[in-house]
Protein backbone atom coordinates (compact mmCIF):
# COMPACT_ATOMS: atom_id res chain seq x y z
CA UNK A 1 0.00 0.00 0.00
CA UNK A 2 1.33 3.59 -0.85
CA UNK A 3 1.82 5.64 2.14
CA UNK A 4 0.08 9.23 1.46
CA UNK A 5 2.47 12.16 0.82
CA UNK A 6 2.72 14.59 3.48
CA UNK A 7 1.40 18.44 2.90
CA UNK A 8 3.44 19.92 1.08
CA UNK A 9 2.93 22.93 3.75
CA UNK A 10 3.38 20.84 6.63
CA UNK A 11 7.42 21.29 8.03
CA UNK A 12 8.90 17.69 7.81
CA UNK A 13 9.35 15.51 11.11
CA UNK A 14 11.17 12.23 12.16
CA UNK A 15 7.58 10.84 12.32
CA UNK A 16 7.36 11.48 8.66
CA UNK A 17 10.18 9.95 7.52
CA UNK A 18 9.35 6.88 10.06
CA UNK A 19 5.81 6.57 8.41
CA UNK A 20 8.07 6.64 4.83
CA UNK A 21 10.64 4.20 6.00
CA UNK A 22 8.42 1.85 8.17
CA UNK A 23 10.77 2.17 11.12
CA UNK A 24 10.38 3.74 14.72
CA UNK A 25 11.00 7.47 15.23
CA UNK A 26 14.30 6.27 17.47
CA UNK A 27 15.71 4.18 14.52
CA UNK A 28 14.87 7.26 12.07
CA UNK A 29 16.75 9.53 14.65
CA UNK A 30 19.70 7.55 15.09
CA UNK A 31 20.04 7.25 11.27
CA UNK A 32 19.91 10.62 10.39
CA UNK A 33 22.70 11.49 13.89
CA UNK A 34 24.81 8.73 12.00
CA UNK A 35 24.96 6.91 15.40
CA UNK A 36 23.77 3.39 17.40
CA UNK A 37 23.64 0.45 15.97
CA UNK A 38 21.15 0.00 12.68
CA UNK A 39 21.81 -2.44 9.88
CA UNK A 40 22.97 -1.30 6.51
CA UNK A 41 18.89 -2.40 4.84
CA UNK A 42 17.12 -0.26 7.12
CA UNK A 43 20.02 2.52 7.23
CA UNK A 44 19.57 2.67 3.53
CA UNK A 45 15.69 2.69 4.07
CA UNK A 46 15.76 5.44 6.18
CA UNK A 47 17.98 7.33 4.25
CA UNK A 48 15.72 7.15 1.23
CA UNK A 49 12.79 8.07 2.48
CA UNK A 50 14.55 11.10 4.04
CA UNK A 51 15.74 11.82 0.61
CA UNK A 52 12.47 11.23 -1.35
CA UNK A 53 10.36 13.03 1.25
CA UNK A 54 12.84 16.20 1.27
CA UNK A 55 13.31 15.85 4.79
CA UNK A 56 15.98 18.15 6.43
CA UNK A 57 17.49 17.83 10.04
CA UNK A 58 17.01 20.62 12.31
CA UNK A 59 20.29 21.33 13.91
CA UNK A 60 19.06 24.63 15.88
CA UNK A 61 18.35 22.78 19.19
CA UNK A 62 16.30 23.48 22.50
CA UNK A 63 14.10 27.06 22.44
CA UNK A 64 15.40 27.84 18.85
CA UNK A 65 14.33 24.86 17.00
CA UNK A 66 10.80 26.83 16.15
CA UNK A 67 12.89 29.87 14.57
CA UNK A 68 14.90 30.64 11.59
CA UNK A 69 18.09 31.86 11.65
CA UNK A 70 19.59 35.65 10.00
CA UNK A 71 21.24 33.87 7.70
CA UNK A 72 20.75 33.71 3.74
CA UNK A 73 22.29 30.91 1.72
CA UNK A 74 23.90 31.13 -1.42
CA UNK A 75 24.45 28.12 -3.31
CA UNK A 76 26.78 29.11 -6.38
CA UNK A 77 28.97 26.59 -8.75
CA UNK A 78 32.36 28.84 -8.87
CA UNK A 79 34.28 31.75 -6.52
CA UNK A 80 37.13 30.87 -9.43
CA UNK A 81 34.99 32.47 -12.41
CA UNK A 82 34.54 36.21 -12.56
CA UNK A 83 30.97 36.62 -12.27
CA UNK A 84 30.29 34.80 -9.21
CA UNK A 85 31.51 37.72 -6.85
CA UNK A 86 29.59 40.56 -8.80
CA UNK A 87 26.59 38.63 -7.61
CA UNK A 88 27.52 38.29 -4.25
CA UNK A 89 28.40 42.19 -4.35
CA UNK A 90 24.96 42.86 -5.15
CA UNK A 91 23.39 40.58 -2.36
CA UNK A 92 25.53 41.63 0.08
CA UNK A 93 24.92 45.33 -0.49
CA UNK A 94 21.10 44.81 -0.69
CA UNK A 95 21.03 42.80 2.65
CA UNK A 96 22.82 45.52 4.56
CA UNK A 97 20.53 46.99 7.27
CA UNK A 98 17.76 44.29 6.90
CA UNK A 99 19.30 41.77 9.84
CA UNK A 100 20.06 38.88 6.82
CA UNK A 101 23.57 37.87 6.36
CA UNK A 102 24.68 35.97 3.33
CA UNK A 103 26.68 32.74 3.70
CA UNK A 104 28.04 31.03 0.90
CA UNK A 105 28.10 27.35 -0.44
CA UNK A 106 30.22 26.53 -3.94
CA UNK A 107 29.54 23.74 -5.87
CA UNK A 108 32.20 23.32 -8.64
CA UNK A 109 29.25 22.28 -11.32
CA UNK A 110 28.61 19.20 -9.25
CA UNK A 111 25.28 17.87 -8.83
CA UNK A 112 26.02 15.66 -6.02
CA UNK A 113 28.29 18.25 -4.30
CA UNK A 114 25.24 20.95 -4.59
CA UNK A 115 22.58 18.70 -3.24
CA UNK A 116 25.26 18.17 -0.26
CA UNK A 117 25.72 22.17 0.29
CA UNK A 118 22.25 22.63 0.50
CA UNK A 119 21.09 19.89 2.67
CA UNK A 120 24.05 21.23 5.13
CA UNK A 121 22.76 25.16 4.62
CA UNK A 122 19.05 24.03 5.29
CA UNK A 123 19.77 21.81 8.09
CA UNK A 124 20.47 25.50 9.89
CA UNK A 125 16.96 27.19 9.08
CA UNK A 126 17.77 29.79 7.27
CA UNK A 127 15.56 32.46 6.75
CA UNK A 128 15.97 32.45 2.58
CA UNK A 129 18.08 30.56 0.01
CA UNK A 130 19.51 31.68 -3.36
CA UNK A 131 20.74 29.62 -5.46
CA UNK A 132 22.23 29.32 -9.09
CA UNK A 133 20.60 27.65 -11.66
CA UNK A 134 17.43 26.02 -12.23
CA UNK A 135 18.57 22.60 -12.88
CA UNK A 136 18.94 20.23 -9.80
CA UNK A 137 18.93 16.59 -8.78
CA UNK A 138 15.93 15.33 -7.10
CA UNK A 139 16.57 15.44 -4.09
CA UNK A 140 17.95 19.13 -4.01
CA UNK A 141 14.68 20.23 -5.61
CA UNK A 142 12.38 18.13 -2.70
CA UNK A 143 14.39 20.20 -0.41
CA UNK A 144 13.96 23.45 -1.41
CA UNK A 145 10.48 23.16 -2.49
CA UNK A 146 9.57 22.21 1.10
CA UNK A 147 12.24 24.59 2.65
CA UNK A 148 8.92 26.92 3.85
CA UNK A 149 11.68 29.78 3.04
CA UNK A 150 11.93 32.33 -0.03
CA UNK A 151 14.24 30.43 -2.49
CA UNK A 152 15.69 32.23 -5.49
CA UNK A 153 16.97 30.68 -8.46
CA UNK A 154 19.09 32.92 -10.08
CA UNK A 155 21.41 33.51 -13.74
CA UNK A 156 18.25 32.01 -15.93
CA UNK A 157 14.84 31.99 -16.72
CA UNK A 158 14.66 29.50 -19.15
CA UNK A 159 12.54 26.74 -17.30
CA UNK A 160 10.61 26.23 -14.14
CA UNK A 161 11.29 27.87 -11.14
CA UNK A 162 11.25 25.92 -7.69
CA UNK A 163 9.83 29.48 -6.01
CA UNK A 164 11.23 32.67 -7.50
CA UNK A 165 13.64 33.39 -10.06
CA UNK A 166 16.24 36.23 -11.52
CA UNK A 167 17.78 35.86 -14.59
CA UNK A 168 18.25 36.41 -18.13
CA UNK A 169 17.26 33.94 -20.89
CA UNK A 170 20.47 32.55 -22.08
CA UNK A 171 18.47 30.61 -25.21
CA UNK A 172 17.68 34.85 -26.47
CA UNK A 173 20.71 35.80 -25.58
CA UNK A 174 22.36 33.01 -27.79
CA UNK A 175 20.33 34.02 -30.76
CA UNK A 176 21.12 37.80 -30.43
CA UNK A 177 24.95 36.85 -30.73
CA UNK A 178 23.99 34.65 -33.78
CA UNK A 179 22.21 37.04 -35.30
CA UNK A 180 24.93 39.94 -34.89
CA UNK A 181 27.61 37.61 -36.08
CA UNK A 182 25.66 36.69 -39.67
CA UNK A 183 24.82 39.83 -39.73
CA UNK A 184 28.24 41.31 -39.77
CA UNK A 185 28.99 38.93 -42.64
CA UNK A 186 30.62 35.64 -41.02
CA UNK A 187 29.70 32.27 -42.52
CA UNK A 188 32.16 29.45 -41.31
CA UNK A 189 31.29 29.98 -36.76
CA UNK A 190 33.03 27.85 -34.43
CA UNK A 191 32.00 27.10 -30.71
CA UNK A 192 34.30 26.81 -28.00
CA UNK A 193 33.19 26.09 -23.87
CA UNK A 194 34.32 25.10 -21.01
CA UNK A 195 32.72 23.23 -18.00
CA UNK A 196 30.11 21.91 -20.75
CA UNK A 197 28.83 18.88 -19.00
CA UNK A 198 27.55 20.72 -16.23
CA UNK A 199 27.01 24.60 -17.26
CA UNK A 200 23.32 24.90 -18.01
CA UNK A 201 23.28 28.01 -18.57
CA UNK A 202 26.52 28.06 -21.40
CA UNK A 203 23.84 24.87 -23.19
CA UNK A 204 21.20 26.94 -23.33
CA UNK A 205 23.35 29.40 -24.64
CA UNK A 206 24.42 27.39 -27.44
CA UNK A 207 21.47 25.93 -28.55
CA UNK A 208 19.96 29.24 -29.14
CA UNK A 209 23.10 30.01 -31.14
CA UNK A 210 21.93 27.35 -33.16
CA UNK A 211 19.05 28.10 -34.11
CA UNK A 212 19.85 31.00 -35.03
CA UNK A 213 22.37 30.03 -37.03
CA UNK A 214 19.84 27.49 -38.72
CA UNK A 215 17.26 29.84 -39.44
CA UNK A 216 19.86 30.96 -41.49
CA UNK A 217 21.01 28.46 -43.57
CA UNK A 218 23.85 27.91 -41.26
CA UNK A 219 25.72 25.42 -39.05
CA UNK A 220 28.64 25.31 -36.67
CA UNK A 221 31.59 24.07 -38.91
CA UNK A 222 33.52 22.88 -35.60
CA UNK A 223 33.43 23.21 -31.69
CA UNK A 224 35.96 22.15 -28.88
CA UNK A 225 34.35 21.32 -25.01
CA UNK A 226 36.27 21.24 -22.07
CA UNK A 227 35.16 19.73 -18.50
CA UNK A 228 37.68 21.99 -16.85
CA UNK A 229 37.49 25.65 -15.64
CA UNK A 230 38.33 28.74 -17.44
CA UNK A 231 41.40 30.44 -18.26
CA UNK A 232 43.19 32.16 -20.53
CA UNK A 233 45.72 29.65 -21.28
CA UNK A 234 42.58 27.09 -21.59
CA UNK A 235 41.41 30.07 -24.36
CA UNK A 236 44.65 29.70 -26.51
CA UNK A 237 45.00 26.07 -26.45
CA UNK A 238 41.49 25.49 -27.36
CA UNK A 239 41.57 28.37 -29.98
CA UNK A 240 44.61 26.71 -31.59
CA UNK A 241 43.14 23.37 -31.77
CA UNK A 242 39.82 24.57 -33.80
CA UNK A 243 41.94 26.82 -36.05
CA UNK A 244 44.76 23.77 -36.49
CA UNK A 245 42.03 21.40 -37.40
CA UNK A 246 39.56 24.02 -39.13
CA UNK A 247 41.76 26.78 -40.52
CA UNK A 248 39.14 28.29 -42.54
CA UNK A 249 37.01 29.38 -39.34
CA UNK A 250 35.80 33.08 -39.80
CA UNK A 251 34.25 33.57 -35.95
CA UNK A 252 34.81 31.62 -32.91
CA UNK A 253 31.93 31.75 -30.19
CA UNK A 254 33.26 31.23 -26.78
CA UNK A 255 31.20 30.20 -23.78
CA UNK A 256 32.22 33.06 -21.62
CA UNK A 257 34.97 36.30 -21.53
CA UNK A 258 38.09 34.22 -20.02
CA UNK A 259 38.76 31.70 -22.60
CA UNK A 260 37.50 34.03 -25.16
CA UNK A 261 40.52 36.74 -24.07
CA UNK A 262 42.84 33.96 -24.57
CA UNK A 263 41.61 33.03 -28.06
CA UNK A 264 42.02 36.78 -28.59
CA UNK A 265 45.54 36.98 -27.35
CA UNK A 266 46.31 33.81 -29.35
CA UNK A 267 45.00 35.20 -32.89
CA UNK A 268 46.68 38.48 -32.07
CA UNK A 269 49.78 37.05 -31.52
CA UNK A 270 49.47 34.18 -34.44
CA UNK A 271 48.83 37.72 -36.62
CA UNK A 272 45.81 37.16 -37.48
CA UNK A 273 43.81 40.08 -38.45
CA UNK A 274 40.85 40.79 -36.15
CA UNK A 275 37.88 41.17 -36.75
CA UNK A 276 38.96 41.41 -40.81
CA UNK A 277 39.46 37.76 -41.15
CA UNK A 278 37.98 36.38 -38.31
CA UNK A 279 36.11 37.47 -35.36
CA UNK A 280 35.48 36.52 -31.90
CA UNK A 281 33.14 36.51 -29.18
CA UNK A 282 32.36 36.02 -25.49
CA UNK A 283 29.99 36.17 -23.14
CA UNK A 284 29.62 38.15 -19.84
CA UNK A 285 30.83 41.44 -20.00
CA UNK A 286 33.56 41.27 -17.44
CA UNK A 287 35.16 44.66 -16.99
CA UNK A 288 38.70 43.01 -15.55
CA UNK A 289 39.05 42.22 -19.56
CA UNK A 290 38.87 45.25 -20.91
CA UNK A 291 42.60 46.33 -20.81
CA UNK A 292 43.42 43.41 -23.73
CA UNK A 293 44.76 44.87 -26.98
CA UNK A 294 41.19 44.74 -28.52
CA UNK A 295 37.86 45.31 -26.74
CA UNK A 296 36.28 41.17 -26.55
CA UNK A 297 32.73 41.14 -28.31
CA UNK A 298 30.89 39.66 -25.33
CA UNK A 299 27.19 39.95 -23.84
CA UNK A 300 26.60 42.04 -20.29
CA UNK A 301 25.04 39.13 -17.79
CA UNK A 302 23.19 41.81 -15.51
CA UNK A 303 25.17 40.14 -12.76
CA UNK A 304 24.91 43.19 -9.84
CA UNK A 305 21.49 43.92 -10.56
CA UNK A 306 20.63 39.87 -10.40
CA UNK A 307 22.16 39.91 -6.39
CA UNK A 308 20.61 42.68 -6.27
CA UNK A 309 17.13 41.58 -7.15
CA UNK A 310 17.44 38.44 -5.92
CA UNK A 311 18.62 39.81 -2.28
CA UNK A 312 15.18 42.36 -2.27
CA UNK A 313 12.91 38.65 -3.13
CA UNK A 314 14.77 37.24 -0.02
CA UNK A 315 14.18 40.65 2.41
CA UNK A 316 10.64 41.06 1.35
CA UNK A 317 9.24 37.54 1.46
CA UNK A 318 6.46 38.09 -1.15
CA UNK A 319 3.71 35.56 -0.77
CA UNK A 320 3.23 34.71 -4.71
CA UNK A 321 6.03 34.05 -6.52
CA UNK A 322 8.27 36.42 -8.94
CA UNK A 323 10.00 35.67 -11.90
CA UNK A 324 12.22 38.59 -12.91
CA UNK A 325 13.95 38.53 -16.56
CA UNK A 326 16.49 41.21 -17.20
CA UNK A 327 18.07 41.51 -20.52
CA UNK A 328 21.53 41.87 -21.39
CA UNK A 329 23.21 43.89 -24.13
CA UNK A 330 25.20 43.04 -26.57
CA UNK A 331 28.57 44.59 -26.97
CA UNK A 332 30.56 44.47 -30.18
CA UNK A 333 33.54 45.83 -28.85
CA UNK A 334 36.21 45.73 -31.41
CA UNK A 335 35.84 41.93 -32.58
CA UNK A 336 33.12 41.72 -34.47
CA UNK A 337 32.69 43.70 -38.29
CA UNK A 338 31.02 47.29 -38.23
CA UNK A 339 28.85 46.95 -41.16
Amino acid sequence: MTKPTPDPRHTLTLRDVSEASGVSEMTVSRVLRNRGDVSAPTREKVLEAARTLGYVPNKIAGALASQRVNLVGVVIPSLSNMVFPEVMTGISETLVGTGLQPVVGVTNYLPDREESVIYEMLSWRPSGMIIAGLEHSAASRAMLARAGIPIVEIMDIDGTPINHAVGISHRRAGRQMAEAIVAAGYRKIAFLGTQMPNDFRAKKRLEGFEEALAKAGLSLVDREFYSGGSALLKGREMTAAVLNRTPDVDFLYFSNDMIGAGGLLYCLAQGFDVPGSIGLAGFNGVELLDGLPRKLATMDACRLKIGRKAAEIIASAPSSPQVEELFPTLEPGDTIRRS
